[in-house]
């Protein structure tokens, strides 16, 4: 399938806040409750459109545990976006945030877009951690924040789509050198009138919601 551009995407945080549900909900729009650990890194992608150009996210959803980071850490080098995500019904996963950011921050280009997502927001009655908390951390680091539930769906798509809108607005600006792929980001060929042909389908994933 043709496209405009490819963006590469990494999801990070610690194990059992739901990166692997997050990425299914995103790309073949089910939930899985229950679902092995991430071993290493598994893989997704999807067609989206912004602007009327169609743009093609690649996907890697990381390990959280800790004997995982070293895998993790070569995966921030080309990814262009990066969703971190929390549970919000879990104190422990937010106060690790900061050390997933100084991760990411130091393995990645200093371009790269990142979300920060508070998952789980369905199970708002067991909250461990406010909106508020959530938001105040995002700007103070410079990242944009969104609560979202993998479980209902609720922002699940507009978390991929506004980081995407963010990378691509970065595009626009002349922030990417769009001819260096370390940058996550590569440049396609949008074919016009094309009939059908390559991948049809509107998503793609690789392996499980583990």
């Amino acid at each position: 399938m043709s496209y405009a551009y490819l963006f590469k995407y990494i999801i990070i945080g610690d194990t059992g806040v739901g990166k692997s549900c997050l990425l299914l909900q995103f790309t073949d729009k089910r939930f899985q409750p229950v679902h092995d650990l991430t071993i290493g890194v598994e893989f997704g992608a999807r067609m989206i459109t912004i602007d009327n150009k169609p743009i093609k996210l690649q996907i890697w959803d990381t390990a959280g545990q800790e004997s995982f980071r070293s895998i993790t850490r070569s995966y921030y080098r080309g990814a262009a976006g990066a969703l971190l995500v929390y549970d919000i019904t879990r104190r422990e996963t937010f106060n690790h945030l900061a050390s997933w950011l100084e991760d990411a921050r130091q393995h990645a280009n200093a371009n790269m877009t990142v979300m920060l997502i508070g998952n789980k927001c369905d199970l708002s009655h067991r909250r461990a951690v406010s909106y508020e908390e959530g938001e105040q951390f995002a700007k103070e680091h410079g990242l944009v924040f969104m609560e979202a539930s993998a479980k209902t769906a609720q922002n699940v798509e507009e978390a991929f789509i506004k980081t995407a809108g963010t990378i691509y607005k970065k595009i626009q600006d002349g922030v990417f050198d769009v001819s260096n792929e370390s940058y996550g980001i590569k440049v396609g060929y949008a074919v016009p009138n094309a009939s059908g042909g390559g991948a049809g389908s509107s998503s793609q994933a690789g392996g499980c919601c583990s």
